[in-house]
C-alpha cells in the first residue's frame, strides 16, 4: 500500500475529452490522457482492501492493488510485468472496457473509485513508448500444430499464449486484418487500430501465422478453406469466431432502404479510416451507406448503439435519435443493494454526450416509406411490463435505421455445422469454462461464440483459458496460467 491515506488526502481525477465541437470533426481518439504525476496520484488512492473486490470485478483478475502500487513506487516496468501477467492486451482494455472493476472497487461506495481503466491504459502506453513491450519466444517448440478461426480479442489471446508455449499456431480470419469486432465494429475514435497491429508485428515476431481473406466454411465450394481440412492438417482446433446473428426487428415496413444492422454500418467507416475497400466480403452491406444529411435513429441502447451514434454525427447526420424499449434507468443505484456488482444505472457515453436525444421505453411498431426507402418509424411508448399506454403513439423522422439491439447466437450455418457441434440452449457452442472442449474431440471453442454476445474482457479471458486448456490436453500439463 503506496500511501496508507492516499485516499482521504486525494481527489479522483479522470481522463478528460477534447471539446465536441473539435473532436467531432474527424475519427481519432479524443481521450486526453492524465500527466504523469497525476497518474501516480491516482494509483496512490488504492486502499489495498482486505478484500479486494476490484479482482473478482474483472473478468480477467488484474492484481491491480499490486500495480497500483508499483505505479505510485514509480516502478512502471514492474506493474506492466504484473498487469501483463493476467491480460494479453491491456492498452486495449484500458480504452474500450467499461471498467467492472470500478465499479466493484470500495471507493465506489463513496462513488468516488479507483481510475483503474486509466491507469492500466497509462502503463500500457508507457510499456510501448518504452521499448519494454517486445515478442516473447519460447524455450523450445513442441512440433505441434494449431488452427484457430477467428482473430478478434479472444482467438489473439489464445494465440499469443499457445505461441509462447512454444506451439506452430496458426490464425485464419475471415476479413482483411486481424482484430475481429475490435477492428471492424469499434470506431476509430474510440480506438486507433495502431493500437492492434502493434500487437500483431508483437505476435507475428513471436511465431503466430495470420491467414487474411480466408473464409472457414463447410466446403470449397462456400468457403476459401473447408473446415475438415483444417482438421486434417491441425493437432487442434479452437473456434473463436464470435456471436455473429443480429438481433432483428421484424415488422411492417422492415424491407424498406436504409434500415440496417449496426454491424453492417460501422465497419464500412472503419475500412474508409483504414483504406480498405467497402467491399461486402462474406457479411456487411452491398453498398455504401452515410449518415450525412440523415435523420438516424439508433434502436438499441448499449455500446453497439452508442458507436453509431458517434459515427453518424460524425459523418454529419442531421439529426441522431436513440430508442429502446428498456425503461430509463435511475440515475444512481442502491449501493447496498448493488456493491460490488455491476449496477443498473443511467450511464451518458461521450458519443451521447455529442448531441443524441435519448428516448426510453419505447416500442417500434411499424416503418413507413416513399419510393422504398424509410422516412418514419412508427412508435409507442410502454409500461414496465412492456405493454402498450394507451395513447402514447407518436412518430420519428428517419432516413436512417440501425438497429442495434445486440447478437443472439453465432451462424451455425456453415464452418459448425459442418463440424456437427452441439448447441446450448441459446444456441452457442456447447462447452464448459474448465476444458473449452466441444462435442468433438480436439475442437474448442472461446469467446462470444461459446459464451454469447459478450465484453472484450471476457473474450481475453476465455482465450487465455482455452489456450491453458488446449496446451493441457496436447502435452499432458500446462504451464500456461487459467
Amino acid at each position: 500500500m503506496g500511501k496508507v491515506l492516499g485516499f482521504l488526502e486525494i481527489e479522483r481525477r479522470d481522463r478528460g475529452y477534447q471539446p465536441i465541437d473539435e473532436r467531432v470533426r474527424d475519427f481519432k481518439e479524443f481521450v486526453e490522457p492524465l500527466p504523469e504525476h497525476e497518474t501516480r496520484n491516482q494509483a496512490a488512492r488504492c486502499m489495498d482492501c482486505g478484500v479486494p473486490y476490484c479482482h473478482t470485478g474483472c473478468p480477467v483478475n488484474n492484481q491491480i492493488p499490486d500495480w497500483n502500487d508499483l505505479v505510485y513506487r514509480d516502478k512502471w516496468r514492474a506493474a506492466l510485468i504484473n498487469l501483463h501477467s493476467t491480460n494479453n492486451f491491456p492498452e486495449i482494455t484500458g480504452r474500450i472496457c467499461p471498467a467492472p472493476c470500478e465499479a466493484s472497487c470500495t471507493l465506489n461506495l463513496e462513488d468516488q473509485p479507483v481510475t483503474i481503466k486509466t491507469i492500466e491504459c497509462a502503463i500500457a502506453d508507457r510499456g510501448f513508448e518504452m521499448g519494454w513491450i517486445k515478442p516473447m519466444l519460447p524455450a523450445a517448440k513442441t512440433g505441434r500444430k494449431i488452427a484457430i478461426v477467428g482473430a478478434g480479442p479472444s482467438g489473439m489471446a489464445a494465440a499469443q499464449q499457445l505461441a509462447r508455449a512454444g506451439h506452430d499456431v496458426h490464425v485464419y480470419e475471415k476479413n482483411a486484418r486481424p482484430g475481429g469486432l475490435l477492428r471492424y465494429g469499434i470506431p476509430d475514435f474510440k480506438m486507433g487500430k495502431h493500437i492492434i497491429d502493434r500487437r500483431i508485428d508483437q505476435m507475428k515476431a513471436e511465431g503466430v501465422s495470420f491467414h487474411c481473406n480466408s473464409f472457414i466454411g463447410a466446403d470449397a465450394a462456400s468457403a476459401d478453406i473447408a473446415v475438415a481440412e483444417l482438421e486434417k492438417q491441425y493437432d487442434a482446433l479452437l473456434l473463436t469466431g464470435g456471436c455473429e446473428v443480429p438481433r432483428d426487428l421484424p415488422m411492417p415496413g422492415r424491407d424498406l432502404m436504409g434500415i440496417h444492422f449496426a454491424m453492417d454500418f460501422l465497419p464500412q467507416q472503419n475500412r474508409r479510416v483504414s483504406g480498405e475497400p467497402l467491399s461486402r466480403g462474406h457479411n456487411g452491406l452491398a453498398t455504401e451507406e452515410l449518415a450525412t444529411d440523415r435523420h438516424v435513429v439508433v434502436i438499441g441502447g448499449g455500446d453497439t448503439g452508442s458507436d453509431c451514434i458517434g459515427t453518424s454525427i460524425r459523418q454529419g447526420a442531421k439529426s441522431v435519435t436513440q430508442i429502446e424499449i428498456m425503461p430509463r434507468p435511475p440515475e444512481h443505484e442502491n449501493k447496498e443493494l448493488t456493491w460490488p456488482n455491476w449496477p443498473m444505472k443511467l450511464r451518458t457515453s461521450s458519443s451521447q454526450e455529442e448531441g443524441a436525444i435519448r428516448d426510453f421505453s419505447v416500442l417500434t411498431k411499424s416503418f413507413s416509406g416513399e419510393n422504398g426507402r424509410v422516412v418514419k418509424l412508427n412508435c409507442v411508448h410502454v409500461n414496465d411490463k412492456f405493454q402498450e399506454i394507451a395513447g402514447s403513439d407518436f412518430e420519428i423522422k428517419a432516413d436512417l435505421v440501425l438497429l442495434a439491439m445486440g447478437f443472439t447466437n453465432p451462424v451455425h450455418e456453415g464452418m459448425l455445422d459442418a463440424l456437427g457441434l452441439d448447441y446450448d440452449g441459446r444456441g452457442n457452442v456447447k462447452a464448459d469454462e474448465r476444458a473449452y472442449s466441444t462435442s468433438k474431440r480436439r475442437v474448442f471453442v472461446a469467446g462470444d461464440m461459446r459464451r454469447g454476445q459478450s465484453l472484450v474482457v471476457w473474450a481475453i479471458r476465455e482465450g487465455r483459458q482455452a489456450a491453458h486448456a488446449i496446451d493441457k490436453d496436447l502435452m499432458g500439463a500446462s504451464n500456461l496460467p487459467r
